[in-house]
């Protein structure tokens, strides 16, 4: 029997310890909820969970940024909508100019409602903005240059539209002809000349084994026979004309030619007081061949030229070939500020991929191709062009709107996956990080027995050695 050591009280402090230390990590993860409080809980799981943890909190911002990428793809959409309600108006208003029945004063009523929607769109385009970016003006810090499209004026042809040039190209006009410019007809008359090159082809035809080749100016029918020391020409009453070129005598102003089912009439152009100028002097509706192609480059040019500023369109006629006559249309542009591009930050990396490209064009009138819009003409041409031009603006913003639309849906299927990897993440760090609640209670209540258990032995064995004082009796 000793007394320097107490072994049973020794050991029955020893587990006390142990139970009271085991019981004392159970209330802190029942208190905590957490069955990982620190690194020596679970060192590679608190590697885990916190691995898990920076890609739910960098996909929950995720998740934020493509929300908030959505409020301002809507706020730039938003105005848009507006900007489209104003071009609907300016083309109502155009179409309303083109009408011939309109005054002056009525198209200049019309031009100044035009300028105010115009000033208008200007305003949206410069004050639109999400959390002080503004949207729809574009990168100040570049600039490029915008080309209208290209346009017929509304004349019979066919256009092929390119980046910087367009090409227009139509049936060689020959005399007779009917074109229809700037919304009025026009007849291509015949010069001397064609008609005397008509008698020609008809003199050229006539040959040795009896072709003959009949004529007719201005009611008298004449025939070409072949002859080896030159053509006879004779009318139907017998009478000889001397030769091709005293036939071709007979044409004046005015004058109808007749051969192989071709019938042209000379014009009457710059045989009295009036020069000549390609226009008949009877019948303004007939114009030459080269005053009409003149015309037809005027008016390509003026409907090519709506809405350019820094640069303005010409047109060049590049000649006949194969019954074709090509004009080259050198389109105008506008300068204006470059393409608004933002990224979207929609992951928790920063793997590239992980951005979505906000692309937002300018939307000012400069780039829509209204800008100076004019209706104010005489003859509502101006207005029928502008028609055109409104059109494409229109299609411009529809192209925008389209494109920020796509952008908004695609950004709502990212919200939805990023909302779905951090419910399956978190989920997973859970069964990691977390308490089970349950087990830990059970843990718990048996450790609280166990320490009962403990200071009830310890009280024991501190008892034990009281027996050594009955020796001492």
């Amino acid at each position: 029997m000793v007394v320097q050591h107490n072994m049973q009280a020794m050991n029955a402090n020893r587990m006390l310890n142990i139970t009271t230390g085991a019981q004392s990590k159970s209330t802190e993860k029942l208190s905590s909820g957490y069955r990982i409080n620190r690194a020596a809980d679970d060192a590679a799981g608190l590697t885990i969970s916190e691995k898990m943890r920076k890609q739910i909190r960098g996909l929950d911002q995720a998740s934020t940024n493509a929300q908030d990428g959505v409020s301002s793809v809507q706020t730039a959409e938003g105005a848009l909508t507006e900007v489209h309600s104003m071009l609907q108006r300016m083309n109502e208003l155009a179409v309303q100019a083109s009408n011939g029945t309109n005054a002056d004063s009525d198209r200049q009523a019309i031009q100044d409602e035009i300028d105010q929607l115009t000033t208008e769109i200007d305003r949206v385009a410069e004050t639109t903005k999400f959390n002080e970016i503004y949207l729809l003006k574009g990168d100040n810090s570049s600039t490029k240059n915008v080309y209208m499209n290209g346009h017929d004026a509304g004349i019979k042809g066919t256009l092929t539209d390119g980046a910087k040039k367009a090409t227009f190209t139509m049936d060689t006009l020959k005399a007779s002809d009917k074109v229809t410019i700037a919304g009025k007809e026009y007849t291509i008359g015949s010069t001397k000349a064609d008609a005397e090159a008509l008698l020609d082809k008809a003199n050229a035809a006539v040959d040795a084994a009896g072709k003959k080749a009949d004529v007719e100016i201005d009611g008298t029918k004449y025939t070409i026979t072949f002859n080896a020391a030159g053509n006879t020409i004779a009318d139907a009453a017998g009478n000889t004309v001397t030769d091709l070129a005293a036939l071709k005598a007979k044409v004046a102003a005015g004058s109808k030619v007749s051969y192989d089912g071709n019938s042209l009439t000379v014009m009457n152009d710059g045989n009295g007081a009036v020069a000549a100028d390609g226009v008949d002097d009877d019948d303004s509706s007939i114009i030459s061949k080269t005053v009409a192609e003149q015309k037809i480059v005027a008016e390509l040019t003026a409907a090519n030229n709506v809405g350019t500023v820094e640069e303005k369109a010409s047109v060049t006629n590049d000649g006949d070939a194969n019954g074709k006559t090509t004009y080259t249309i050198n389109k105008g542009y506008a300068t204006v500020a470059d393409t608004l591009s933002f990224n979207l930050h929609v992951g928790a990396d920063a793997d590239m991929t992980n951005k979505i490209t906000v692309d937002i064009d300018t939307m000012n009138s400069a780039n829509l191709g209204i800008k100076g819009l004019n209706v104010t003409d005489a003859t509502g041409t101006a207005a029928t062009y502008a028609v055109d031009a409104i059109s494409d603006a229109i299609a411009k913003v529809s192209s925008q709107r389209s494109a920020l639309g796509a952008v908004q849906n695609r950004l709502e299927h990212t919200i939805d996956n990023l909302d779905n990897i951090v419910e399956n993440t978190t989920t997973a760090e859970s069964r990691i990080r977390d308490t089970d609640m349950a087990e830990e209670m059970v843990e718990y209540s048996k450790n609280n027995i166990l320490a009962q258990a403990g200071q009830s032995m310890l009280a024991q064995a501190n008892q034990s050695t009281q027996g050594v004082l009955s020796l001492l009796q």
